[in-house]
């Protein structure tokens, strides 16, 4: 939907307001016409039902307006005379068309000074809690958001259980593209599971003024580009292609802003060809192989809170060949039983297994693989992690990162034998940049051409059209950026579906008010308390302000019940 669509879908609506209500002006001493003026018959209408003019604001507010829209039916319906029940739930059943019929066939009185207070304690308790809803919605969609981190992409920088607050206004808010969905939810309705939006109507993309440019090394909120749900988990496989802003909510980290050229080697990220170094707070993770001679590496891992490993076995690559072995293996990756990943080094194949049961560990036993004789590891482990393992030789020993081999081409842009380690160069598109278009270089940029700037693509052999024009050169219509988990071993993020567009862009992470690890054992002991109100951004280490937030609370109370002792004393006094 371009703006031009939206301005005419304003005409539209302020014409059937128009069309429904111009009889009620005229009773009410107002011009029929002013019923019909888009914009300035929200402020007539706003004086006729003795309601504040900023409310006018509100009702060009998407999700917003319609969370108002029942309220003003049900006030322009009190200010005509119509205040019976059946009234109220007439015009709110209908739509507000309700009004429409008032408007043609009945006699109505116009009550210029009608008290807006509420007629019943019903419609008081109703009315409150509408405007809490909507003051929710506003806070939720414009200024700041709750998010719960559920994947360890980010760990040991943002961990699972980390409850965060993402600030909207900080790049900017982005109105909502879609129109009606639910309020104070995302894309599905809790407990039933099913879609808590219509996809039609769609607003275009507009973004508010910001308070910063997203940079280097930020962590960042944004919807999952290549986001699609099978039918919502029913097992259908029907493929529903969500609105932007119903996407999955990702949060990785930028490093790489419009027009920097980012290249992977050997797991090192560069930038402009200089080499990376993230910020105090941030802790890149990769996986490692070790070589275990110790009986106690499970206490090791507990102690030094290393929270992902598999175990490995090695063995000749001619065993690759074995019709049983892969049998086994298949069936274990089918059933969901453990799963490996495979590596190749030298003339060995390392499989990572995860937890295989004791049934799949004895079949495997027959084609000589033992997943309970550890002798190798693979630790997910920070720069700090490997040191300390480098410090003890006689129980580990490090043998190599894990590098994977990439065969089925998972690696952006899928057509090169690129590694999760090794990738790039690869530049990130800027608005208004033109670049070159052959068969060379069309899949870096065919989802930004065909998903994301919505052109009509066509490719027969060497020749490029572009809504049925033969071209040689592409025009960006918009940012892009290049998004990394810390935990870069375990992260699904650009290197595997390419660049985020800047109307994917949701806010940036500011504050972490509470954090649990789901895995710990005990209530009390879930709870991280040396997490709970602290900054995701700054230097030095995370610092609780939780101890603050208290005393606040304490003296705010304190203040209060104070201030309503003295009240009563001086009323008991009068």
């Amino acid at each position: 939907m371009e703006t031009t669509g939206w301005i005419l879908a304003i005409i539209i609506l302020s014409t059937l307001h128009g069309i429904s209500t111009w009889k009620l002006y005229t009773v009410a001493g107002k011009k029929a016409w002013e019923a019909f003026i888009p914009v300035y018959n929200g402020f007539a209408l706003m004086q006729l039902i003795n309601r504040p003019k900023w409310w006018v604001i509100l009702i060009f507010i998407p999700i917003i307006n319609l969370l108002l829209f029942p309220v003003i039916w049900i006030e322009i319906l009190r200010t005509f005379g119509k205040k019976s029940t059946k009234d109220m739930w007439l015009g709110v059943l209908t739509l507000g068309f309700y009004i429409t019929y008032v408007n043609y066939t009945q006699q109505v009185s116009y009550e210029a000074n009608r008290s807006t207070k509420p007629a019943t304690k019903a419609l008081d308790t109703l009315g409150s809690l509408s405007f809490a809803i909507i003051v929710a919605t506003l806070v939720h969609s414009y200024f700041i958001q709750p998010f719960v981190i559920p994947t360890s992409s980010l760990e040991k920088s943002l961990l699972v259980g980390d409850f965060l607050f993402v600030s909207k206004f900080h790049y900017g808010a982005r109105t909502p593209m879609t129109t009606v969905a639910a309020p104070m939810v995302h894309d599905t309705i809790p407990l039933i599971k099913k879609k808590s939006y219509s996809s039609w109507p769609q607003l275009p993309y507009f973004r508010l003024p910001g308070l910063q440019k997203i940079e280097r090394n930020d962590i960042v909120v944004f919807n999952w580009p290549v986001d699609t749900v099978a039918k919502f988990r029913d097992n259908s496989g029907i493929k529903y292609y969500k609105p932007i802003d119903k996407k999955s909510n990702y949060v990785k980290r930028c490093v790489g802003i419009p027009g920097d050229v980012i290249t992977i080697k050997n797991s090192d990220l560069y930038v402009n060809n200089k080499l990376v170094h993230l910020p105090e707070r941030a802790k890149p993770q990769f996986n490692y192989i070790v070589k275990v001679s110790s009986d106690n590496l499970n206490n090791f891992l507990i102690e030094n809170d290393i929270t992902e490993s598999r175990k490995i076995v090695k063995f000749e690559t001619k065993l690759w060949e074995d019709i049983n072995f892969q049998k086994y293996l298949s069936e274990i990756k089918r059933n969901n039983k453990g799963g490996f990943i495979k590596t190749y080094q030298d003339s060995l194949i390392t499989l990572a297994f995860g937890d295989v049961d004791i049934e799949e560990a004895e079949k495997l036993k027959t084609v000589n693989v033992d997943v309970n004789k550890l002798e190798y590891a693979m630790l997910n482990l920070t720069a700090e992690k490997v040191n300390l393992i480098k410090q003890l030789p006689n129980q580990f020993q490090i043998i190599t990162k894990f590098i994977e081999k990439n065969e089925d081409f998972r690696i952006f842009p899928h057509t090169k034998n690129w590694t999760q380690d090794n990738l790039g160069p690869i530049k990130i598109p800027t608005a208004g940049e033109t670049v070159k278009l052959n068969t060379e270089t069309l899949p870096f940029y065919k989802m930004i051409i065909t998903e994301y700037e919505h052109h009509k693509l066509q490719v027969n052999g060497n020749e490029i059209r572009i809504d049925g024009k033969p071209v040689t050169s592409y025009t960006f219509e918009q940012n892009y950026y290049w998004m990394m988990g810390d935990n870069r071993h375990n992260s699904e993020d650009s290197r595997y579906w390419g660049f985020v567009p800047e109307d994917h862009i949701v806010g940036k992470p500011v504050f972490i008010w509470m954090s649990i690890d789901w895995n710990t054992p005990g209530l009390l002991n879930k709870f991280r308390p040396e997490r709970i109100f602290t900054t995701v951004s700054g230097e030095g280490e995370p610092k609780s302000y939780f101890k603050y937030f208290l005393g606040l609370v304490i003296a705010y109370y304190a203040f209060d019940y104070f201030r309503n002792k003295k009240k009563k004393e001086k009323e008991i006094n009068n």
